[in-house]
Parts: C-alpha cells; sequence; structure tokens
C-alpha cells in the first residue's frame, strides 16, 4: 500500500524525541475507549511519563519501538516489542501497545506495523511471539488475519478505561 505512510523502528534518542507524539496517539486511543493498560481520565503527563519509560527501554535494547507516519511526519501508529525477557526465554518477544490513531484506523497501518515487527523480531533473534487483546475487538480479528494463533481468553481480565471489565484473548505466532 503506498498511502505516505512509513513504518520505521526507532532509536533511544529518537523515541525520546518522540515522546510528545506517541503521547498524543495513546490519548487518542484511551479517549476511543481502548483497553490499554489505562483509565480515564487520560492525562498528558501520564502518558508522556509511560512513553519516557518505553524509551529508556529502547536506549538499553530491553525493546523495540516501531512508528508509522504520514508522509508530513505526523505520527499515526505504533508498536513495541519487549525483548528483555527472563533468560530462559532468549527465543521469545511480547507485542505490546499496538495503537493506530482513530484518524488513521481502517487503512491497513495495524497490519502493516505488525509485519515490519515480524521482521524486527527476525532481527532480534526471537521466533515465538505473543500478546493479548481485548476479546471481540477489532485487534483480535486483526491478529487472527495475520496468522496469529488464538490460545484461550480470560473473561473479566481487565477494565475499560471507563472501568466496565472486559475479557482477553491470548494469541501466539511462531516465526519460520
Amino acid at each position: 500500500m503506498n498511502d505516505g505512510v512509513r513504518i520505521r523502528r526507532v532509536a533511544g534518542e529518537d523515541a525520546a524525541a518522540l515522546v510528545p507524539a506517541l503521547a498524543e496517539v495513546l490519548i487518542d486511543c484511551v479517549e476511543g475507549g481502548a483497553s490499554v493498560s489505562f483509565m480515564m481520565p487520560m492525562t498528558r503527563a501520564r502518558a508522556e511519563a509511560f512513553w519516557r519509560g518505553v524509551a529508556a527501554g529502547v536506549a538499553a535494547g530491553e525493546r523495540a519501538l516501531l512508528v508509522a507516519e504520514e508522509s508530513d511526519g505526523a505520527l499515526v501508529g505504533t508498536v513495541q516489542l519487549i525483548l528483555g525477557l527472563p533468560e530462559n526465554q532468549p527465543h521469545r518477544a511480547d507485542v505490546a501497545k499496538m495503537l493506530v490513531h482513530r484518524r488513521a484506523r481502517r487503512l491497513g497501518i495495524a497490519a502493516r506495523l505488525m509485519a515490519a515487527l515480524d521482521g524486527v523480531a527476525r532481527a532480534e533473534g526471537r521466533s515465538v511471539l505473543v500478546l493479548d487483546t481485548v476479546t471481540g475487538g477489532d485487534a483480535e480479528r486483526l491478529y487472527a488475519r495475520a496468522g496469529w494463533q488464538r490460545v484461550g481468553e480470560v473473561p473479566r481480565y481487565a477494565l475499560m478505561p471507563d472501568g466496565a471489565p472486559c475479557g482477553t484473548t491470548f494469541f501466539y505466532k511462531h516465526l519460520t
């Protein structure tokens, strides 16, 4: 798809510089009802503190951060690969915070972020990926279409940003 959106992996210093733009995407997603670990009201201070922690993890080599940017440089999506896992799991990584701004949804950006993440995982020597998502949400269908295997569901696992309980579905993917 040539829609002017570029997917790229972000280095440590660049991650820190992108904190305000990443915070904007996170705030938009939480305000849109995404269950991504945060409750309403979502403040800019909390969002920026979260992304500063992610940037530190990127700089330390514990996380890989990918972003989707429009041709004008506007950040519209992101996903992370958590690499800093226990020593008995050097082959595995967790996928976290797959976020696309509401104004950029339904354009294939999430699928492109996930495909690029597979390449990053391979480059990092990871062959087993794991993630979780809200049961019944759009992301659950996205992951199934992208070849992820559904493991199961835990009812009432987390809360939506408004406090309502939600189930969580777990997936894995073996990279070959």
